[in-house]
């Protein structure tokens, strides 16, 4: 199992925003967590991340244990976040702000598999023409893709991507969901926080839904597809 999450429980003052939530994704799969706006996906993820410290709970990554750790700790052991916001660095050009998710500075160019500027453009070849404008001046889906590439650069072993097509339209949706397949198949796995049903159950395997602040249900996407109970209680399709 790359990452396994046990009894998660974190708080926002006193708000228990997490109640003993678990989940895992193994090597080279796509996980989708999916539920209503204010159940929790987003949180689960920052406290993945390190973001938020869970008070209890146990993040385990490759067999280690991550669990509260600073942001920039989790990243080095493996794991790449691509926030809700984006958070482009706007006055930065395309390149700088691919290099910015560079660890400690570095790209290993020997290792076939490794992320690096050249093969970030096989995949979004606009960034290849657009490589010294300013991320700033950058459409909606055009700064989603750049963020996803500079997290990229820093060869996470798992993905983790809060609402991607968030405001989107059905065109860019598509490129976004194209690129996270080829990702996935290039064997990066994929932790996906997504409120479009259909372009998420199209890419996983699997799926937790979220209830308030916990797991409702987990399974395969054909058995969520086969529960409409299950459909409409947590998620109203």
């Amino acid at each position: 199992m790359l990452l396994d999450v046990t009894d998660l429980n974190t708080y926002y003052g006193k708000s228990h925003a997490l109640q003993d939530l678990s989940l895992n994704v193994d090597k080279g799969e796509i996980v989708a967590l999916l539920g209503r706006n204010g159940m929790g996906k987003s949180t689960t993820l920052k406290s993945i991340m390190g973001l938020l410290k869970p008070k209890s709970g146990k993040v385990i990554f490759e067999g280690q244990d991550i669990t509260g750790q600073r942001p920039h700790k989790v990243a080095r052991a493996g794991l790449g976040y691509v926030p809700e916001d984006r958070r482009i660095f706007p006055n930065l050009t395309v390149l700088d702000n691919l290099m910015m998710g560079v660890k400690r500075g570095k790209i290993d160019a020997s290792d076939p598999s490794a992320w690096t500027v050249e093969r970030i453009f096989k995949h979004f070849p606009f960034m290849k023409d657009r490589v010294h404008q300013k991320g700033g001046v950058l459409s909606g889906g055009e700064q989603q893709m750049l963020t996803i590439g500079r997290t990229l650069m820093g060869n996470p072993k798992l993905l983790m991507v809060d609402e991607p097509t968030e405001g989107l339209s059905p065109i860019v949706v598509k490129e976004v969901k194209d690129v996270l397949e080829e990702i996935g198949m290039a064997g990066t796995s994929i932790l996906l926080v997504e409120h479009n049903f259909k372009m998420a159950m199209s890419l996983a395997k699997r799926v937790f839904v979220m209830s308030k602040a916990h797991i409702g249900f987990s399974g395969t996407t054909e058995e969520l597809e086969a529960n409409p109970e299950i459909r409409e209680k947590y998620l109203e399709v």
